[in-house]
């Protein structure tokens, strides 16, 4: 199993508990990017998002990009998987400008190609924002320049949204950058088999999660790629007892009133199509993370995480709170236990 972990670029990630002890600031980040290679991570996910869907609209968020290459130039080993949403980059200016990141990192970039769910941003920012299959298709077509100007000296290009006549794009990255994606719809699944490295998935029980698995590689197969990596979000408590797990579960689950971010839930909510209805006591920490309840003594958790091996999950993407203390000892107790 790899271990990543979300960068807290939303000052934290439950919409409960207004101050989580990690604001949203560039010397958090770094300490903790630099600090998480010392502890074994291998990963971390930069979300992209304009406005903050945790803590309410008009909370801080760090611009996913722009922080994304400094970690570039601040770390080692660290691999970062920095979302992107094609309604927000033109495909050609995009295409330079993460291959030069990925020289800053010496080859550590990689793509979280999300298909835009919120349309309140897009339409605040004066940007496009499309019906949702209609967004798989400029998803593809968006995949499909960017791929083109990585690869070729000259690059043409005609389509429904992009066009290029001999756009060029050097330097080029130092490898190919890892495309990662997620998507639980029809229009979704095709692209990732068919244009993805990767499929990256919320969370849910290991029995769940193994025939999402099954399905994609059998796509994968059938579009006669290579085998895909495969990751999923999740919420980690590790506690020296169980009841010391479930007791700060039910901290940050309790639901007094509706905060802030609230609306921006409700929003994603009508913009998705996902294949098992959201619950509302959920709404607390994001990306279904609590439903492959890594939560629990760090036995219980590394004998969860083994079920997921068994289904065939690479790569663990965790939330934390606060993120820097609970990373040190989910790694220490978890990742790296003593014998």
């Amino acid at each position: 199993m790899r271990y990543g972990y979300w960068m807290p670029v939303f000052g934290g990630w439950l919409r409960n508990v207004p101050d989580e002890g990690m604001d949203a600031s560039w010397d958090y980040t770094k300490k903790l990017a630099q600090r998480s290679e010392a502890l074994g991570y291998d990963l971390s996910l930069i979300a992209e998002l304009n406005m903050n869907d945790i803590k309410g609209v008009g909370a801080p968020t760090l611009d996913a990009w722009s922080t994304a290459a400094a970690l570039a130039a601040v770390t080692e080993t660290l691999e970062l998987m920095v979302a992107v949403r094609p309604n927000f980059h033109h495909p050609a200016l995009f295409a330079k400008a993460a291959a030069n990141i990925d020289q800053i990192s010496g080859g550590r970039l990689a793509l979280n190609v999300v298909s835009s769910w919120w349309a309140d941003e897009a339409k605040r920012y004066g940007l496009q924002f499309d019906q949702h299959d209609d967004r798989y298709a400029r998803t593809s077509e968006w995949l499909n320049m960017v791929e083109g100007l990585w690869a070729e000296e000259e690059f043409d290009f005609s389509g429904k949204f992009y066009a290029a006549d001999k756009a060029i794009c050097s330097p080029k990255p130092v490898k190919h950058p890892t495309i990662y994606a997620g998507g639980e719809s029809e229009a979704a699944k095709t692209l990732i088999a068919n244009q993805c490295d990767a499929y990256v998935m919320h969370g849910d029980p290991a029995s769940a999660i193994a025939p999402k698995i099954a399905d994609m590689a059998a796509r994968r197969e059938a579009a006669g790629k290579p085998p895909m990596q495969y990751g999923m979000a999740a919420y980690a408590i590790v506690r020296d007892s169980e009841a010391e797990a479930q007791r700060e579960l039910a901290r940050i689950t309790e639901v007094s009133e509706l905060p802030a971010g609230y609306d921006n839930f409700d929003q994603w909510l009508s913009g998705t199509q996902l294949e098992r209805e959201m619950k509302i006591h959920e709404y607390s920490v994001s990306n279904r993370g609590l439903r492959p309840n890594l939560v629990g003594t760090p036995e219980q958790l590394r004998e969860r995480i083994e079920e997921y091996e068994a289904a065939g999950l690479d790569l663990l993407l965790l939330q934390m709170s606060p993120q820097a203390e609970e990373m040190e000892r989910f790694s220490e107790q978890v990742m790296r236990p003593k014998n």
